[in-house]
């Protein structure tokens, strides 16, 4: 999986201008990707060729959601329920969706099926029915998501200066490191969030 930002990114973030911490930044940079992944519940690979890959539709006219893909080439279904994938369908009996990808500045990837007119989706004990060829991935990192990354490691690289949670001292007391998710990498985040593919 790619990480989100890159080494010399973070340290601009952190004002490091030596080589001494590059190992623990390169790891805070790789947990925050994967951190990434896991809020978004989708991962930001830029496309880069087209591969195959099955789906289970949940009904026979229902949408059928996706990977993230930047195109979709080909729609196959099995029909005889038979695993042979013999049918592909015409450009007219499907339609990809979101219909407008740019939208409040982002740019979507497809990440759904639409079938109409003739079209539907071959189902049988959620066996895998439909073959979609695509170029899965994003055209780029969006830039929410880097920085996300860099707020995210950032906060993981200083989190070894208090590696029992206590950050300093004040007036009141202990200073301690708050569990929650940064609200800066949240509100970054949420456009691109994708839970239960909703």
């Amino acid at each position: 999986m790619p990480d989100y930002a890159t080494l010399a990114q973070l340290k601009s973030a952190l004002r490091i201008t030596d080589q001494i911490d590059d190992t623990l930044l390169n790891t805070a940079i790789g947990a925050a990707s994967r951190f990434v992944d896991g809020w978004c519940d989708r991962d930001f690979t830029i496309a880069d060729q087209a591969e195959v890959r099955e789906y289970i539709p949940t009904g026979p006219h229902d949408i059928l959601f996706i990977d993230d893909a930047t195109t979709v080439i080909s729609v196959v279904t099995d029909e005889d329920l038979d695993r042979t994938f013999s049918k592909t369908l015409n450009a007219i009996d499907f339609q990809t969706e979101p219909l407008n990808r740019l939208q409040h500045g982002l740019e979507l990837p497809i990440n759904r099926i639409r079938p109409f007119e003739d079209g539907s989706w071959p189902t049988f004990r959620n066996q895998a029915t439909v073959r979609v060829e695509a170029t899965y991935g994003w055209p780029e990192v969006p830039i929410p998501v880097r920085d996300a990354t860099i707020l995210q490691a950032s906060r993981l690289f200083t989190r070894l200066d208090s590696p029992l949670g206590v950050a300093g001292f004040g007036d009141m007391g202990a200073m301690r490191v708050s569990r929650f998710v940064d609200p800066d990498v949240e509100i970054l985040l949420q456009p691109y969030r994708r839970i239960g593919y909703n």
